[in-house]
């Protein structure tokens, strides 16, 4: 896959953003995944795909240092990851906030510059300057006053954009963002993390279900399945003798008029597709 004309190009000599070595997560008898290794470079976007249950969310976890492992290590910048990191950008899945809440989107927006402080944001004027470039960037300057519960859920996920970059971290963790999103919105969601990414060579690890709207703007995909996991470009993943092997059953990836349709997966696998797997903008 190509780099974009507008991409600082990936180079293997470049220092990892995140560096994950033999990690092992296990929840009793039960093993999400063991001796996972993965380095994440500046600027490079990697997909994290697979089942439902198979430690995706777990492993933003960790890094976020909210999660244990139960073996192996991973370092941010070359330090074990801590909690309340603010070279950590993260974007949660698409939760509409209740009616009444008082927030307005550049407070949001706010937390994302001064929250990890005690007590209520300061509100500085080079705080509220860099409030006015984020909500700009991610095209929300009209509705910068209005309480974020009023907003559609096109317009929560692109303030929760610029809450994760406001403080110019070096890494994004984006867990689902773009669930529950119409097809519209989703596109946007994702051109908006995408810019953001290009503009400031952040790392990106994008947890997803449908790798469709991001296809493009992907490097790398760690797919994890029955305890395992495979790491490469799409087209080295996203193939049926891989697949197969993963799932310990056949699994069938047809490619045709640039799309991917995998079919055969184990329940929980495509929750959009009942056992199918679009895949738009792939290599034919």
């Amino acid at each position: 896959m190509s780099d974009s004309p507008n991409r600082t190009p990936l180079t293997d000599s470049a220092e990892p953003v995140l560096r994950v070595r033999a990690a092992t997560l296990a929840f009793g008898d039960r093993e999400l995944w063991r001796n996972l290794n993965l380095d994440v470079r500046p600027g490079e976007f990697v997909a994290v795909l697979g089942s439902n249950g198979t430690g995706k969310t777990s492993l933003l976890k960790a890094i976020l240092g909210q999660q244990k492992l139960t073996a192996g290590s991973i370092d941010l910048l070359g330090e074990p990851v801590t909690r309340g990191s603010r070279q950590i950008g993260y974007i949660p899945q698409q939760k509409m906030l209740e009616q009444g809440t008082p927030l307005r989107a550049r407070d949001l927006v706010a937390f994302g510059i001064n929250g990890h402080r005690w007590g209520l944001p300061v509100s500085s004027r080079a705080v509220r300057r860099r409030v006015d470039e984020v909500l700009e960037s991610v095209g929300a300057t009209a509705y910068a006053t209005v309480p974020v519960a009023t907003l559609s859920g096109g317009e929560q996920q692109r303030i929760r954009v610029g809450q994760a970059i406001a403080g110019s971290p070096r890494l994004l963790l984006c867990d689902e963002p773009l669930l529950s999103l119409d097809l519209n919105h989703q596109r946007q969601v994702s051109e908006l993390i995408d810019e953001q990414r290009r503009a400031t060579n952040a790392a990106v690890v994008f947890v997803t279900h449908d790798v469709n709207p991001i296809l493009g703007m992907v490097d790398r995909v760690l797919y994890l399945a029955g305890g395992r996991f495979r790491i490469g470009t799409p087209d080295e993943v996203l193939r049926s003798e891989v697949l197969s092997a993963m799932y310990g059953t056949p699994v069938e990836v047809i490619r045709s008029r640039g799309r991917i349709i995998v079919m055969g997966a184990p329940e929980g696998y495509g929750a959009h597709d009942h056992l199918e797997h679009h895949v738009t903008g792939a290599q034919p």
